[in-house]
């Protein structure tokens, strides 16, 4: 998070002043948690075999540990995390958007990405409307 937004500068502040209710609204309605993270390959090092499965694998791994921590934490009653309500914060969001709230892979997020992409389009930003396809290497289409 910026240090401006930390510090309480009067000079940002959220689109949304209740974000959180915002947030929750959409994806309700649509069903679209926005990943809060993609990782790019450069298509030169995408195209050697076996490289951006590795690269998912290995993210997929990294992501199973966290998970693994944040429920043992919930077991816990999350003491190792100094915030007021947290584990009812955390039952919430798994009320609300199940047990991975950021699922990795295309299959999981093509709702939206395909919705990012018509976004894109819509605004200008792309010429055509692009698919999954376009976009994401052959071996990761499957994930």
């Amino acid at each position: 998070m910026p240090h401006a937004v930390l510090d309480g500068s009067p000079k940002v502040a959220r689109l949304f002043p209740d974000y959180e209710a915002v947030e929750r609204d959409y994806y309700r309605r649509t069903g679209i948690f926005p990943p809060m993270h993609i990782v790019a390959i450069r298509r030169e090092l995408a195209q050697q075999s076996g490289l951006a499965r590795a690269v998912y694998d290995a993210f997929t791994e990294a992501k199973e540990l966290a998970e693994r921590k944040y429920l043992v934490g919930a077991a816990k009653q999350h003491m190792s995390v100094i915030t007021p309500w947290f584990s009812a914060l955390f039952e919430e969001n798994r009320r609300l958007l199940g047990d991975d709230w950021w699922p990795y892979g295309v299959g999981a997020n093509r709702k939206a990405i395909d919705t990012f992409l018509r976004y894109h389009h819509e605004q200008g930003l792309s010429k055509r409307r692009l698919r999954c396809e376009d976009i994401f290497v052959p071996e990761l289409l499957d994930t």
